[in-house]
Parts: C-alpha cells; structure tokens; sequence
C-alpha cells in the first residue's frame, strides 16, 4: 500500500512539473523576452559589423610558378634498400 501511494507521488510530483514548465514555456511573456532577446542580439551584431576595419586585399600575384626540369638522371630509391645502406 505504501509502495503504491509512493508512487503515486512520485507520478504527481513529475506531472506537476512538466505542467508548470510547458506552461511557462508557451506562455506570451516568455515569449516577449526571448523575442526581445533575439532582436537585441541581432542589433548588436548590426553595431559590432559596422565598427569592424576591413583589410586591403595584399595577395595578389603573389603565386610563382616554377619550371620543373625533367632529369632524367634521378636515383631511384627503394625504401627497404635505404635502411639497409650506411650512405
């Protein structure tokens, strides 16, 4: 019998929260501040861009291109051959 009531409170207890928080949740003044909230964000990111400084544009040309010869004279390693040599 006590199990049993002990559970009902329990079941009580938890639906009573949920009802509380799905409450607050959906009610119009939590809904005022997050909007408010959103659009005081939004104002701030509008100021902060304004004052950022832009950079002038330094990379151009600045890529050389080198020929590669083709020798033909190349040594060909072999890895195992490598460890094997003291040279």
């Amino acid at each position: 019998m006590l199990k049993e009531i002990k559970y009902l409170i329990f079941i009580l207890i938890i639906s009573i929260f949920l009802f509380f928080t799905v409450k607050y949740y959906f009610s119009d003044n939590n809904k005022k501040k997050s909007y408010r909230s959103l659009n005081s964000i939004d104002e701030r990111v509008d100021t902060y861009v304004l004052k950022l400084p832009t950079l002038e544009d330094d990379t151009k040309d600045i890529i050389e291109y080198v020929e590669q010869s083709n020798n033909k004279k190349r040594k060909k390693f072999n890895f195992w051959k490598l460890l094997g040599s003291n040279e």
